[in-house]
C-alpha cells in the first residue's frame, strides 16, 4: 500500500509544482509548522512567510512562500500562493532586496500589528536564507 499523496502548488503565473508521489510536506501555517502525511485529517489554513518542505522518498525540496492558503483533503494537498521560489534557485540579490524593502516598510508608523508581525517574520526567514 502506498504511503504517498499528491501535491499541487499554484501561483498567479502557473501551476508551479504538481507531484503524485509525495511522502510528507511541512508548511509554515499561522498556527505553526504543520507536517502533513498521507491520510492527515482535512485542513484549511493560511500560510505565513516561510519554507515549504516537500519530501519525495529520500529527497527533500524546499520552497520559500510569502503567503497563501493550504488545503488538504482526500490525500491531495493544494497550496495557493502569490509568491514562491525554489531555494536551490534563490538569487542572493533578490533576497537582499526583499529584506531591505521589508525593513523599510517596518520603519513606517502606518502599519498595523498583523502586518508588522508578518514583515518581522519575513525578514527573519529571509535572513536565515541569506546565511546559507
Amino acid at each position: 500500500m502506498s504511503e504517498s499523496f499528491s501535491i499541487e502548488i499554484v501561483n498567479p503565473e502557473k501551476s508551479f509544482l504538481s507531484k503524485d508521489n509525495v511522502s510528507e510536506v511541512i508548511v509554515p501555517a499561522f498556527e505553526g509548522e504543520i507536517g502533513i502525511l498521507k491520510d492527515h485529517i482535512p485542513i484549511i489554513s493560511f500560510l505565513k512567510p516561510g519554507i515549504v518542505k516537500v519530501f519525495i522518498g529520500a529527497e527533500e525540496e524546499n520552497y520559500y512562500v510569502e503567503d497563501g492558503i493550504v488545503e488538504f483533503k482526500n490525500n491531495s494537498l493544494s497550496i495557493l500562493t502569490s509568491s514562491i521560489f525554489n531555494l536551490k534557485d534563490a538569487d542572493k540579490n533578490y533576497i537582499s532586496k526583499a529584506i531591505s524593502d521589508s525593513e523599510k516598510e517596518l520603519s513606517s508608523d502606518e502599519i498595523d500589528d498583523q502586518k508588522r508581525f508578518l514583515l518581522n517574520h519575513k525578514v527573519e526567514v529571509l535572513k536565515s536564507l541569506s546565511i546559507n
